[in-house]
């Protein structure tokens, strides 16, 4: 018989039972299962493969219950490879399910025939719905072949974009996976999860959290940005999440921050030097001054935000965040999560374990947050053994001179339990009680004794033990003792329990004279019958009494070295030449001898009964290390307190509040309406610049008498509006300058005076500036009409006269990280979006980007190396900067042509020695220019773009977003859009084109009752308006 018939066989011997059970249409005769090896019938197997290519769903869908259910009784089923692949295309999810769970399990070992999948996979990773997505994803992910490593990389980098947050988390799993396949591929796996986490989806945190300490631990750099949306996220997050982000956002936090413990020192309030002071008094006095600790808001933030998860009913997330407060939080605030501790108690037993040995090693430190619970660790005689002894362990760490007495009465039961291992713990702890409280020492001495009479060899032993340890820290008083532990010699057969009562003996014979050489009569006796740990302590006590009673033990001594010189043991052996050498001196003996009564009857110090737990305190709780009291594999450890807390600003994520700009900017709009001239005249301004000074500076004369007449609320927002347009003029005037350059000036001169234009303006008076601002506002302006009129030209929309481009409505000063300066090796670069005309081409968009220098020494030759852009996309770059010193910054100017997509630009940012990747993704609202249009050209336009040029969504507009001062604010922000002046109050208009293109991008909001809206976008660019919807529904949405 062949092997594969022998394959068939087994899987169609118990194929009859499952078929009945499912209740399935094809009927077979049922084959007792003890048959079915040697059963040439491969039917059953036939009757899988028929149903598998059956039309009938149905037939489908139970055929691939049985093969997983065959799967899962650890049959063999590859040889169905083929047909289950089949069903790969299958419009049925359940059959798809079940198809990718069976592809899963034989991905591995079928790498040949899991190749053959490849194509359907990747095909499935565009499916319209996200769980097939998904699963394409993880079946992916989840072949081990190094070969599909570039596969596999390009579809993780797919699906980290997708619309999808449940795509976007598979796509965080399937990072680890490809980690472990192929660490060579990390630092493009560091790309995606910098993508990720930027994600602002509770779905997606904990997993990409999880990639990142798979992969990039070390990265603290890029927590920085996201460490508040983790915070605040933190609550939303699923359970295993918000263990994984609260065990990252701890390690983080011990190096961003100052130790919360040190809450001494007090602050003089008079800080001030005094005017007769001298430097060397006031240096005296500003170490004698220690300023009190003050809390940094991120770290409370941290700290506030976990707590609410004490209520949390996973165990693991209160774990986490007790372990959270235990490392992080000050000590007066650490005791809230003791409760929340105690509750896990009533929890199953291996929670319970867990649980006990945290709490064990706090209460070590920290006795006070679990002194009012002491009830609730009792012992139950129902606990098994380990919960027991942690218990017990927490119990005596608890004791105290309150509490001693209650811990004795309970220790007394404990010690009659059945469990001797418990009843041994328990001796031990009442030793330790001795110890630690001196009130009770000899309490607990005496009752130690009185288990020197139990029946029970164990207890008896371990008390010997302990009480061996108690009387060597006061031995004077306790002769009687150790007379009557001697005596128990005859009975005592545990080998510990024997050689300390030997041990004793010896080591206070002086105190027991007559007792101690009848001890060693007896022991002589036995000698060769006893353990080696005992006859060690046997030859001790020989050579001590030898030392202090030779009259009486000398024949004694000498009959044990006699008998011990032949024992088998080379340890007993080695001893006895030491003993005989050192105590019976001879001719050969060395200068020793002499000093052999101080070596062996020298004082020995106390010993210390100290918590096994004491030492776990250097692992972080709730860790493997911990529980095990050894490190881990994979274990990271908590990085010490900083001296000084690092910049708190690498946290700060720039959020524009525009409420005040917004009014301002919308009042100028209004009054320059009528100026529509002025734009027209553009030669003639550009030609006459010092008269269009003269009426831009009586301008904003008359500008600043009618803001002077309102309301104090105004001038703020006028002050705020000054400081938007002075940031404004930045931008404008270096576009400016550039423009009227000759095309014979070169890119370094351009970069030197951009330079010394802004060093000039900061130094500028706030009078001059505010001229200067409106000035280069006029010049920009009729630049940018200019501008248009050329596109117009080139490009020939539809309706040219009707749709100019205007500056835009609202400039971001979000900045977006380019380089991080660790990243960078000190080189730090942020870019941001100046929504102006490109001066290097129409179809550009204007990036200005910012290069600091962190280090102490210049950088040279810093220049754009190899650019990696999609096809079609052009990059215009800046003249390589020939140095940039230590701590300075420059601003230079790039133009990139998206063509009218979010595609990422990727290039390389070099120095003269380093070479660094990176990419700039834009927003769509980034793509566009604002253009004026009237309504009536607005409908007109509106009109002709409908059917497939036409997007729109219903939407739940939040009540604070229903005015139409915020709703405008709050769409100009997210897109460069030019406001269109509508005759109707709940309908606003909203205009631009795309910059590479130049088509219209209509965007309409329209409020109904109900709080509810009507979003519409019009565009030849269908791609882009359904991208913009999608960006501009949560901005409405959300508060």
């Amino acid at each position: 018989m062949s092997a594969s018939s022998l394959g068939y066989n087994e899987q169609g011997g118990e194929a009859a039972p499952e078929q009945g059970q499912e209740a399935t249409p094809t009927t077979a005769p049922s084959v007792p299962a003890a048959f079915g090896l040697f059963s040439s019938d491969t039917k059953k197997n036939e009757d899988l493969k028929q149903m598998l290519e059956s039309n009938k769903d149905y037939a489908k869908l139970d055929a691939m219950k049985r093969i997983v259910g065959m799967i899962a009784k650890g049959k063999n089923a590859s040889e169905l490879f083929p047909a289950v692949v089949k069903n790969v295309a299958s419009k049925n999810i359940e059959i798809k399910k079940l198809v990718y769970v069976y592809l899963m399990r034989y991905a591995e070992e079928q790498q040949d025939l899991a190749l053959l999948s490849i194509s359907t996979f990747q095909r499935a990773l565009k499916d319209p719905n996200q769980l097939i997505r998904a699963s394409a994803l993880r079946v992916l992910s989840s072949i081990r072949v190094p070969i599909i490593v570039p596969i596999m990389m390009l579809a993780i980098k797919e699906a980290s974009a997708d619309l999808s947050p449940y795509v976007r988390k598979n796509a965080a799993h399937a990072i680890q996976k490809l980690y472990s396949l192929d660490p060579e591929q990390k630092e493009m796996l560091i790309e995606v999860i910098e993508k990720l986490l930027k994600d602002k989806s509770t779905l997606v945190a904990g997993s990409v959290v999880m990639a990142f300490e798979e992969v990039c631990p070390d990265r603290i750099d890029l927590i920085h940005k996201n460490y508040r949306k983790l915070c605040n996220l933190l609550v939303d997050v699923e359970e295993w999440g918000q263990v994984v982000i609260i065990h990252m956002l701890t390690r983080y936090a011990r190096t961003q921050f100052v130790s919360p413990w040190k809450e001494d020192g007090v602050l003089d309030e008079d800080n001030e030097k005094d005017f007769y002071e001298s430097d060397e008094e006031q240096k005296k006095k500003d170490q004698k001054v220690k300023k009190p600790y003050a809390m940094d808001p991120d770290h409370r933030l941290l700290i506030r935000n976990t707590k609410p998860l004490l209520q949390s009913r996973n165990a693991a997330v209160v774990m986490a965040v007790a372990q959270l407060y235990w490392h992080l939080a000050p000590k007066s605030e650490a005791g809230i999560v003791s409760k929340s501790l105690v509750r896990l108690l009533r929890s199953n037993r291996e929670v319970q374990y867990i649980v006990l040995q945290n709490i064990a090693t706090m209460s070590i430190q920290r006795k006070g947050m679990f002194e009012p619970y002491l009830k609730s660790f009792y012992v139950r005689s129902t606990d098994p053994t380990m919960i027991k002894t942690s218990k017990l362990e927490i119990l005596t760490n608890l004791a105290n001179e309150a509490n001693i007495s209650t811990l004795l009465r309970e220790f007394q039961t404990y010690v009659k339990s059945q469990d001797k291992q418990f009843a041994a713990a328990t001796i031990q702890a009442i030793g330790r009680c001795a110890t630690n409280i001196s009130e009770v020492t000899d309490t607990c001495l005496n009752g130690l004794v009185c288990l020197l009479s139990n029946r029970d060899e164990i207890v008896v032993a371990e008390s010997v033990v302990v009480i061996k340890k108690l009387l060597q820290t006061q031995p004077a008083h306790h002769g009687e003792i150790i007379k009557h532990m001697a005596k128990l010699l005859d009975t005592i057969t545990v080998p510990v329990a024997r050689a300390s009562i030997l041990w004793l003996t010896g080591e206070y014979c002086e105190r027991v004279p007559k007792i101690a050489p009848d001890v060693l009569r007896k022991m002589a006796k036995s000698f060769t019958n006893e353990d080696d740990l005992v006859k060690l302590q046997i030859l001790n006590l020989g050579a001590k009494l030898y030392l202090t009673n030779s009259k009486q033990t000398k024949l004694l001594t000498q009959y044990i070295l006699n008998l011990s010189k032949y024992d088998q043991s080379y340890d007993i052996r080695d001893r006895t030449r030491f003993i005989r050498q050192l105590i019976v001196p001879n001719e050969k003996s060395g200068a020793l001898s002499k000093y052999a009564k101080k070596i062996f009857l020298a004082q020995k110090p106390a010993p210390l009964l100290e918590s096994p737990f004491k030492d776990r305190d250097r692992f972080q709780l709730g860790t493997l290390s911990h529980t095990l009291n050894t490190k881990a594999i994979g274990y990271l450890e908590l990085s010490n307190w900083p001296e000084v807390a690092p910049d708190p600003s690498v946290r700060n994520v720039e959020v524009i509040e525009l409420g005040k700009e917004w009014s301002v900017a919308l009042g100028k709009a209004k009054k320059e309406k009528p100026t529509e001239k002025f734009y027209s005249d553009s030669e003639e301004e550009s030609a006459s610049t010092t008269d269009t000074e003269s009426e831009s500076t009586s301008e904003s004369e008359k500008e600043k008498n009618e803001k002077e007449e309102g309301s104090s609320m105004e001038n703020s927002e006028s002050s705020s509006s000054e400081e938007l347009s002075d940031s404004e003029s930045e931008s404008k005037e270096g576009t400016a300058k550039k423009k009227f350059k000759t095309t014979e000036e070169s890119d370094s001169d351009e970069t030197e005076k951009k330079t010394k234009l802004i060093s000039k303006k900061r130094k500028s008076s706030g009078s001059s500036d505010s001229e200067s601002v409106s000035t280069e506002e006029n010049s920009s302006d009729s630049e940018s009409e200019s501008d248009s009129e050329s596109d117009a030209e080139s490009r020939k929309p539809k309706n040219a006269a009707a749709s100019k481009v205007s500056s835009p409505m609202f400039v971001p000063m979000k900045t977006h990280e380019l380089l991080h300066r660790m990243s960078g090796k000190g080189l730090a670069a942020y870019y941001h979006f100046s929504r102006q005309p490109c001066i290097y081409g129409d179809q550009m968009v204007s990036v200005q980007v910012t290069l600091t220098n962190t280090t102490d020494q210049k950088l040279e030759n810093i220049h754009i190396g190899e650019r990696k852009l999609p096809a079609g996309m052009k990059m215009h770059v800046f003249n390589p900067i020939e140095f940039l010193e230590p701590e300075e910054s420059i601003t230079v100017s790039v133009g990139i042509d998206f063509c009218d997509s979010t595609q990422t630009a990727s290039f390389q940012l070099c120095t003269k020695e380093d070479h660094f990747s990176v990419n700039i993704q834009p927003p769509v609202g980034e793509l566009l220019l604002p253009v004026t249009m009237s309504e009536k050209d607005f409908k007109t336009e509106q009109g002709m773009l409908t059917g497939m040029n036409e997007t729109s969504a219903t939407i739940t507009v939040a009540p604070q977003n229903s005015t139409r001062l915020v709703l405008l604010e709050k769409v100009v922000k997210a897109a460069n859009l030019g406001v269109v002046p509508s005759g109707q109050d709940n309908i606003h208009r909203f205009a631009a084109k795309t910059v590479h293109s130049g088509s219209l991008m209509l965007v309409t909001v329209e409020l109904k009752e109900g709080s509810t809206a009507q979003l519409i976008i019009n565009t030849e660019k269908p791609v882009i308006g359904s991208v913009l919807l999608r960006e501009l529904k949560p901005v409405l949405s959300q508060g």
